[in-house]
């Protein structure tokens, strides 16, 4: 061992003059004390104003802008891609289609009659005919006679003037209503083909059902589940899978619907019914210029054709049914949760201005939450939440306005923090103890005071060897690293730290303050000290000796804690019979085999149900016995208690249940150095009797 230290390992590495770092929740308090009310309360409208930010953009002006823009790269970047669905194809007038036909406006329904015809007896499941028959044509009754024929269900295309009236007037509507009254039968019923778009023009999500319009067609077409009849979540786009070559082939078939409206006999109409028997069926148009709709995807250039690409009406309803069959809803992101992540967000904001470390951990912190804010929301698209509400860039504003807010308030008080600081305490207490009195300064003890505390002693195992074996810079790096680590835990578990010795480390719960958890929270960081030095061991560079591994000895009894120390420095520590026996329960380890040794009274009260009993031992130096045991959290409940029935038929000198448990347990732990010595020590030991450590 070497000469006691008595700073925490961060403080070792850092230059003289530099303060310690301040505990965030303290900082916190501290900041709500020092504000006074009229401070706070500018405070608190600051932060009101921020979560409003955070949670509402996609409903302020100019920053729905870029909650869209930021949605639209979500909905491209995470859209699947895929191979042709086989399941729909679409039948289209194109441009090629009307100069054939020389006609435009209304389009031919002769063509759309002679099709229909034919389509009819391929066997397709469902027809959807995004056409509007809002106006008359003198081929009208050719194709009302074809509709009223139909035996495959057929659904027109119907709107009106009230929910869609930049589509529609009023005596189009009229018309279309008797047109459709006129072809009305069981099979050919009208179906709604409402589009809702955002401010932007973009189509992101489902329509609303207005109660007067008849079913919307992905709806009719295909059968619903009533849980989603209206649902109004973010329509899923698909883009299509890259084939050889840069080639892509279309995620729903587009054929034009000339190659129907010829006259097919029976064998020409059985090669062309694979096109589409049991499939859905969508006529409508795609016309340069007409029904063409922006949508997420169009915001960025198509690689391929270099081009903004607008979508026809046809393949939205294509992309809604292909949702609807695959069942693939999105998941609404709920308006308390998205409260609640705007109000997380904002006090992430505000607890990172007041983060007192070194700058690297500043930095990282603050990296760490940009990078959620960019992750965060393309994750929750790809995992299927609907994030068309999502305020992601209202999430970063929320954030830099709470570490605006916060930061100032901080800096009005900083000064008088740093001033009190420096001067009562930083002079002479451990940084850990300091943030005990800033907390409440009437709980410590500035004397000596009896106290029943958790002691923790830890030891690393072949660091002296390794001291002698490199240089005395690679033994300050990797000691102040190992130090680093478990004093962390030591601190995040809530407990004291008293020195260090080397490499070892001296630590205590119950004192300053005392936890009604205090057993609990020492056991952990026992088994967490424990397994960090083993992960240390793990992690040392390569050239560097190896070394053993972290001993930790855990014990709780009555010491005397408080300030000691001659005039020139005092150090604030606890004395006692506690502390040595938790000293020579770390010692104990290496005897027995075992990395963490408990006390049976620490184990009484650690709240741990992973104990396993490593017998009654002396431990060396003292003449009262021991029972100890280590935490197994590796051992399945049932290899435990075999154990602990091994022990205790030793110590109710049952012989015969004893010599059972023992045979059994030398075949099954048979790989286990400490239960195997376990039973070595117990074969040397009568009923109840310790053994002595030597």
């Amino acid at each position: 061992m070497a000469t006691t230290v008595t700073a925490p390992a961060s403080e070792i590495a850092a230059p003289a003059d530099r303060p310690a770092a301040v505990p965030l929740r303290k900082r916190v308090r501290q900041l709500v004390r020092q504000l006074g009310p009229w401070r706070m309360v500018v405070l608190g409208l600051f932060l009101l104003a921020a979560v409003l930010i955070a949670r509402s953009s996609w409903q302020m002006p100019l920053i729905n802008a870029a909650e869209r823009a930021l949605y639209d790269a979500r909905a491209t970047a995470m859209a699947p891609h895929v191979g042709q669905d086989k399941r729909i194809v679409m039948i289209t007038y194109n441009d090629e289609t009307l100069f054939n036909t020389g006609i435009r406006s209304p389009l031919d329904r002769t063509l759309l009659a002679n099709a229909l015809g034919n389509l009819d007896q391929m066997g397709a499941k469902a027809i959807g005919i995004d056409i509007l028959f809002d106006s008359p044509r003198p081929d009208d009754d050719l194709l009302k006679t074809q509709l009223r024929a139909m035996k495959t269900p057929t659904w027109l295309a119907y709107v009106e003037q009230e929910s869609n009236p930049n589509t529609i007037f009023y005596e189009q509507q009229k018309f279309l209503e008797a047109w459709h009254t006129d072809v009305r039968t069981a099979k050919t019923r009208p179906t709604s083909v409402l589009f809702r778009t955002d401010d932007d023009s973009v189509i992101r999500k489902w329509p609303d059902r207005p109660k007067k319009l008849p079913p919307l067609m992905a709806n009719a077409l295909a059968p619903v589940d009533a849980a989603h009849a209206n649902y109004q979540g973010n329509i899923r786009y698909l883009l299509p899978a890259r084939a050889a070559e840069g080639q892509e082939e279309p995620v729903f078939a587009n054929i034009p619907i000339d190659a129907f409206a010829v006259p097919m006999d029976a064998e020409t109409r059985a090669g062309f019914a694979d096109l589409v028997k049991d499939r859905y069926v969508l006529i409508g148009g795609d016309i340069i210029d007409t029904d063409q709709f922006n949508t997420p995807l169009s915001r960025f250039i198509n690689p391929l054709t270099g081009q903004h690409e607008t979508m026809i009406g046809l393949e939205v309803h294509a992309l809604m049914l292909a949702q609807q069959l695959d069942g693939a809803w999105a998941t609404p992101l709920s308006s308390p949760m998205l409260w609640a992540l705007a109000i997380l967000v904002v006090l992430a904001g505000g607890l990172t201005s007041l983060i007192d470390m070194r700058p690297r951990w500043v930095v990282l912190a603050f990296l760490a939450q940009m990078a959620f804010f960019i992750v965060a929301p393309f994750w929750l698209q790809r995992q299927g939440f609907d994030t068309t509400t999502l305020p992601a860039f209202g999430w970063a504003l929320g954030w830099l306005f709470g570490y605006a807010a916060v930061g100032t308030a901080a800096r009005t008080v900083g000064s008088r923090q740093r001033a009190f600081a420096q001067s009562a305490l930083g002079k002479y207490l451990p940084a850990d103890v300091a943030a005990q009195i800033m907390r409440d300064p009437d709980q410590l003890s500035l004397h000596g005071e009896r106290r029943n505390i958790f002691c923790i002693f830890t030891d690393l195992e072949g660091f002296t060897k390794l001291s002698h074996a490199t240089t005395p810079e690679t033994v300050a790096r990797l000691l102040n690293a190992y130090l680093d680590r478990l004093s962390d835990i030591v601190l995040d578990h809530g407990g004291t730290i008293d020195k260090f010795v080397g490499d070892a480390i001296v630590a205590f719960w119950g004192a300053p303050l005392s936890r009604p958890d205090d057993g609990t929270r020492a056991a952990a960081a026992a088994l967490a000290m424990y397994e960090a030095g083993e992960q240390f061991r793990i992690d040392l560079a390569e050239g560097v000796p190896p070394l053993g591994m972290t001993r930790v000895g855990l014990h709780v009894g009555d010491a005397i804690v408080g300030n000691f120390g001659g005039e020139g420095r005092i150090q604030y520590t606890a004395l006692g019979d506690s502390m040595n026996t938790a000293s020579r329960l770390e010692a104990a380890n290496k005897s027995l085999k075992t990395g963490v040794l408990i006390s049976a009274e620490a184990a009484a009260r650690s709240g741990r149900d992973d104990l396993v009993p490593m017998g009654r031992v002396t431990l060396r130096g003292r003449a009262q016995p021991v029972d100890t045991f280590t935490p197994r959290p590796d051992l399945a409940p049932e290899r435990r208690a075999r154990i602990a029935a091994l022990v205790a038929a030793h110590a109710a000198g049952d012989k015969s249940a004893y010599v059972t448990c023992a045979t059994a347990l030398a075949k099954e732990e048979d790989q286990d150095a400490s239960v195997l010595f376990l039973i070595e020590r117990l074969n040397e030991t009568e009923k109840g009797e310790s053994y002595v450590l030597s």
